[in-house]
């Protein structure tokens, strides 16, 4: 799997830590990142598919970049 690095401002993760552990959703913060990611990207194709850009590829994605279009 391909590791990434991202700066996160201090009041974004200490909010993501706090559903982060034992108490919390997600067991790490590489596993609550994904979570969002995934979250993200569905709630993107749901807004494509509304308008009518996603492209008939079997993965579901869309072709066109996010925010890429003039409409």
């Amino acid at each position: 799997m391909p590791k990434i690095s991202v700066e996160i401002p201090g009041e974004l993760l200490d909010d993501l830590d706090d559903h982060v552990g034992d108490d919390g959703k997600f067991v790490n913060r590489s596993d609550a990142v994904r979570a969002s990611i995934r979250k993200t990207l569905d709630v993107l194709d749901e807004i494509d598919a509304r308008h009518d850009r996603l492209d008939d590829g079997s993965d579901g994605r869309s072709s066109e970049p996010a925010g890429g279009d003039d409409e």
